[in-house]
């Protein structure tokens, strides 16, 4: 199950040594930066140098895709949107495409199942149209869900030949929080009550509504959960397939990722169980104000850099984070050590 997408070998274990030490050689108490000192340790042993070199071609790749879901009021905003926005992408308007100016990072757009025509250059992976109502009817067909798996491997593998040195991945799709709602559910054996979230800031009887298309979803989701081929066909779409497809190439192809929200980190948890392993590539950018969000996390192991109440999608969080990820290579790679500096260590003092 795991052949398509290779051998996931870990980060690089004497570059993350070579890192810690140097971390103790350079001109500041031991531990005194904190979190940044293990992120510039992973990004070392990601790069698998010591000192990390700063990103230089940071890629967000935003998925676009519509859900049968979304036609059942299980969101605030009507299906229509996705195009919408998916424009508004290409045109620089949105959200991501401000936080990436800021965090020098370029942004690429692919419709992998939006409902409604889209611009030729970014439609040329594009499986169908609207994934189908997972609370009734597969989301996919088999041979759907491979391609669309397969098509998220490829951008991976053309964003990486193309000079990206760190990724992510954001998701655009009107009604896309309930299929991740679903997976994370199935996977982690939660109860749909536990983990319905708000979404796109639906009222009470949306919620409700929402539970429900949960609640349904997941009676045919968990006889089989424990195939994530088929769970994806089954209840997750054409969007979710591609990102699991992207993330567990990219790891396969040692490239680290910043992941984003609740529905990035649905597919993040199946793809982990396409490529065990792929997780030690990853990390959290932020965490969702979407509930299933921190369960899928925990699930993963990964501790989010930031906790803002965001719950937009399109890659936004991670993008926020980036300049994090940013100051922990520079602090490791750009500072100089007490040697280097002329600096007395506590050692000296003691002595």
């Amino acid at each position: 199950m795991t052949g398509e997408f290779g051998p996931v070998v870990a980060p690089d274990t004497a570059v993350r040594v070579a890192a810690e030490e140097r971390q103790g050689e350079l001109t500041k108490p031991v531990g005194a930066l904190g979190r940044l000192e293990e992120l510039g340790n992973w990004v070392a042993a990601c790069q698998g140098v010591c000192p990390p070199k700063q990103f230089e071609r940071a890629r967000v790749v935003v998925f676009a895709g519509d859900h049968g879901v979304a036609r059942h009021g299980v969101s605030a905003y009507p299906s229509e949107v996705t195009a919408q926005m998916v424009a508004n992408f290409q045109h620089g308007g949105a959200a991501v495409n401000a936080l990436a100016r800021l965090a020098d990072a370029t942004v690429r757009v692919v419709d992998m199942a939006v409902d409604g025509d889209t611009a030729a250059e970014i439609s040329t992976f594009k499986v169908r149209r609207s994934s189908g109502s997972i609370d009734r009817e597969d989301a996919l067909t088999e041979d759907e869900t491979r391609t669309a798996l397969s098509a998220g491997a490829a951008l991976a593998d053309e964003e990486i030949d193309s000079g990206a040195d760190l990724l992510i991945a954001g998701d655009m799709g009107i009604g896309n929080t309930t299929p991740a709602t679903v997976l994370i559910a199935a996977i982690t054996d939660t109860e749909p009550v536990v983990v319905v979230g708000r979404g796109t800031g639906i009222d009470d009887a949306g919620w409700m509504r929402k539970t429900a298309a949960v609640r349904d979803a997941l009676w045919r989701a968990r006889p089989v959960v424990k195939d994530p081929y088929a769970l994806l066909r089954v209840a997750g779409g054409a969007d979710f397939a591609a990102v699991a497809g992207f993330l567990a190439r990219a790891a396969a192809r040692r490239t680290p990722v910043i992941l984003d929200g609740v529905v990035v980190t649905a597919a993040a948890l199946v793809a982990e169980q396409l490529a065990p392993g792929a997780s030690a590539w990853w990390i959290a950018g932020h965490r969702s104000s979407e509930p299933a969000h921190k369960i899928a996390l925990d699930r993963l192991r990964l501790d989010p850099l930031l906790d803002m109440n965001m719950r937009l999608g399109e890659g936004s969080g991670a993008l926020t984070a980036l300049p994090i990820l940013r100051a922990a290579v520079a602090a490791l790679a750009d500072m100089a050590t007490f040697a280097e500096a002329g600096v007395s260590t506590s050692h000296d003092a003691s002595a």
